[in-house]
């Protein structure tokens, strides 16, 4: 059983940058495609950004790319978002999750397995 906690959430100005980072625990998520996703009230899950287990394969969608980066570091079981140039759009709960050994990297909530709480940024005008 994986268990994902995310943390670096915030209130921030827009233009501002804020940093995700998303800690596992329970084994290594070292062979697992990992992802971001972001919830707004009202509003279906989205897709943000995945990276593939190596972290040689990464995608991010298109309200946030070239803001927005995904990262991961095996060694310390832990996923990072690097999220610049914050606009009040981005706010949001962000989600981290883990797929299974084997998946492909996906933009589908329904390729993860494992999720985490959320964390809630928060982005003012």
């Amino acid at each position: 059983q994986v268990q994902l906690v995310e943390s670096g959430g915030g209130l921030v100005q827009a233009g501002g940058s804020l940093r995700l980072s998303c800690a596992a625990s329970g084994r290594t998520v070292g062979y697992n495609a990992m992802g971001w996703f972001r919830q707004a009230p009202g509003e279906e899950r989205d897709f943000v950004a995945a990276i593939s287990w190596s972290g040689g394969s990464r995608y991010h969608s298109d309200s946030v790319k070239d803001r927005f980066t995904i990262s991961r570091d095996n060694a310390k079981n832990t996923v990072y978002l690097q999220m610049n140039s914050l606009k009040p759009e981005d706010t949001a709960v962000y989600f981290c999750a883990a797929a299974r050994i084997g998946q492909r990297v996906g933009t589908s909530p329904g390729e993860y397995q494992y999720w985490g709480q959320g964390t809630q940024v928060t982005v003012s005008s």
